[in-house]
């Protein structure tokens, strides 16, 4: 009896809701608008950022023993494109060691902001391969540059001067990134990477016109964005020249057949070098001491030039553009409000607001003042050393990968006889059959 009345009990109830639900017309949930694509990926699972950060060192593993054992461009070439597929694609280029220089910049300054740990992970396993293997990440584990790899047709020659120029450009891009991190301004990086846009199948026009631009540009001129504006390039170039481990172009003596130089689209191959006359040297001597004594000069200029551009540089800067907007409203320079300003008027009303919003634009433009002056120091050191490390002559014997520009692609490896020749004995030698 008990269940017949608590189902009589469950139908009248059932029975009201469906008649109340039949007295009214169903609400419309549908409208024409849209909602705007997400223009970053939607945050993972922290076991997922682990998984990631374990491909990316099982990629750097294969990619160094492919560059300096296995010495095979064909299987380095198959490592980059899967690379491409996963952390290009798949993850859609986040998280990346390139941006990941913002995350552990911004931690270094803001103590109230945690990095993740495989962010951070991220950041510095390419380094330690770089900094043990040589750049084993350019070789075949960076999207950015497995996209710039596959798109080299016809590869020109650019003169040593310009190359070298051009590679001071990813000096400054990664100072200002630096700068703009550590202020709280923006991500740089992020912000403009040229190939995001195409990883994620969305993005702005302006973007995507930049990404086409480098692309078109990388017909001809090899991985233009890694080798003169990538800021995780211009770290990986240091660490490069002082790796412990580096590739070569031939396993045995050199002999000097210029194929390699022709083969090499990034102008990575040095040229053998001859002795120098007495004179030259006296005249290399004096060049070198000239440029010594004009270091101090360029990083004090540079440091000039910095403190000049901190107050421009200071309106990326949110809080400094809604100060100076709510400034030229209160003295009538402008009519109206924007968004911001509305929105602070509505939460700030009285006139401490405002000079609160003052106070903190006044000491977030003399933050950037000194940000600026360091960033300025920083690239006329850099440009100090440049001229510095040109004018220095080493003396090389053979035709040698510089270890700084090398990616480790391996298409010199394709191209050395001697090279081909190895391969051929190791081809024809009998297997011995186990036991």
């Amino acid at each position: 009896m008990k269940r017949i009345a608590l189902s009589i009990v469950l139908l009248t109830v059932s029975s009201g809701v469906a008649w109340g639900v039949w007295r009214f017309d169903r609400p419309n949930f549908y409208s024409d608008y849209q909602l705007p694509p997400t223009q970053t990926p939607q945050p993972r699972a922290p076991w997922a950022e682990y998984v990631d950060l374990a491909l990316l060192i099982a990629a750097l593993s294969v990619a160094s023993w492919l560059a300096l054992k296995k010495r095979s461009r064909r299987w380095i070439y198959v490592v980059t494109l899967l690379s491409l597929l996963y952390f290009g694609f798949y993850r859609r280029g986040c998280v990346c060691p390139i941006g990941a220089i913002q995350n552990v910049t911004l931690a270094l300054a803001d103590p109230e902001y945690a990095i993740p740990l495989a962010v951070l992970g991220f950041f510095v396993a390419p380094l330690v391969f770089t900094l043990l293997f040589g750049r084993a990440f350019c070789a075949a584990v960076c999207p950015l540059g497995a996209v710039q790899e596959l798109v080299v047709a016809k590869p020109l020659k650019l003169p040593l001067w310009l190359q070298e120029s051009l590679g001071l450009l990813a000096y400054v891009y990664l100072a200002a990134a630096v700068l703009f991190a550590a202020t709280g301004s923006t991500f740089l990086i992020c912000q403009y990477d040229p190939f995001v846009a195409f990883f994620r199948v969305s993005g702005t026009m302006n973007m995507l016109v930049l990404g086409a631009s480098f692309l078109v540009i990388g017909l001809f001129i090899g991985r233009p964005y890694c080798r003169f504006l990538c800021p995780y390039g211009a770290l990986l170039r240091l660490l490069g020249r002082l790796s412990w481990l580096r590739v070569t172009i031939t396993p045995a003596d050199c002999v000097r057949c210029r194929l390699c130089e022709d083969s090499c689209p990034y102008g990575a191959i040095r040229k053998p070098t001859g002795g120098l006359p007495s004179a030259r040297r006296g005249e290399g001597k004096g060049r070198l001491a000239w440029l010594l004594a004009l270091l101090p000069v360029l990083v004090a200029g540079g440091a000039w030039l910095g403190w000049e551009l901190g107050e421009p540089f200071s309106r990326m800067h949110f809080t400094v553009r809604l100060a100076d907007r709510v400034m030229l409203e209160a003295t009538g320079a402008v009519q109206g409000t924007t968004d911001a300003s509305a929105a602070f008027y509505a939460n700030h009303p009285s006139a401490e607001d405002a000079k609160a919003l003052y106070d903190e634009s006044a000491g977030i433009q003399d933050a950037f003042a000194a940000g600026t002056a360091i960033m300025g120091g920083f690239v006329g050191l850099v440009v100090g050393l440049k001229l510095l490390g040109l004018s220095v002559r080493r003396r090389r014997v053979d035709y040698e990968a510089d270890r700084g520009i090398c990616v480790a692609c391996g298409r010199c490896f394709e191209y050395c006889p001697v090279e081909v020749e190895r391969r051929r004995r190791l081809q024809e030698q009998p297997r011995v059959p186990r036991m």
